[in-house]
């Protein structure tokens, strides 16, 4: 595999690329027999604000991963497949990371579910990485949404861009609040760093750039 190019996005994908929260509400609100009107937006890392304590939260999680196949189904956020395009024509290596592999025994359901959804929504990346102490991974620039993880990339000096949710709003910029502007943020990093910025290059013959131009 030929070396990564001069700038390196790490991207989150729950919360990020995809959206998490809405995927996890229809089946919290299932599971509680509740409507899913009475879940509100999601205000805290491990949803207390819908009466899930640690534990309740953690095997409802496990139940929608392994059984209900979150990771397969959950919904695209807006725009995320044509803004990270625009940016690997730009000369963006994307590095998807990502820390799912939380579930005992169910790390082939939740790496397969997960290929086959960037697959399906066609997500280009370049890597992906399984773990939960992202500052590990090297990356010119990230971005995240969980206030832990943002801070704890800040700490080591990383840039990183808040992908805007209501449980980080406490957080320093700079800040996003969809793709598009992730991608003027990611272009303005570029620019600062002298990092050059490709021209966007043609459909070509990607499959699933081809399956997702055909949409």
């Amino acid at each position: 595999m030929s070396p990564p190019p001069s700038f390196v996005l790490g991207v989150d994908l729950d919360g990020v690329c995809g959206d998490h929260t809405q995927a996890f509400r229809a089946i919290v609100a299932r599971e509680l027999g509740v409507p899913e009107s009475t879940l509100g937006p999601q205000q805290s890392w491990t949803f207390e604000e819908w009466g899930l304590d640690g534990e309740r939260f953690l095997a409802i999680h496990r139940m929608a991963v392994l059984e209900d196949r979150m990771f397969l189904t959950m919904p695209p956020m807006p725009g995320v497949s044509d803004a990270l395009w625009r940016l690997s024509d730009a000369g963006v290596w994307i590095r998807l990371i990502t820390h799912r592999l939380y579930a005992n025994w169910g790390h082939a359901v939740a790496v397969a579910d997960t290929v086959a959804w960037l697959d399906e929504h066609a997500i280009p990346y370049r890597d992906l990485c399984f773990l939960g102490q992202k500052p590990h991974v090297e990356a010119d620039a990230y971005i995240d949404d969980a206030p832990h993880n943002i801070e704890a990339l800040r700490g080591t000096g990383s840039p990183v861009i808040v992908f805007d949710q209501p449980y980080n709003r406490e957080l320093d910029g700079p800040r996003a609040h969809d793709w598009l502007e992730v991608e003027d943020i990611v272009r303005a990093m570029m620019a600062e760093q002298g990092h050059p910025v490709q021209e966007q290059m043609p459909i070509g013959t990607d499959p699933a750039r081809l399956r997702r131009a055909a949409r």
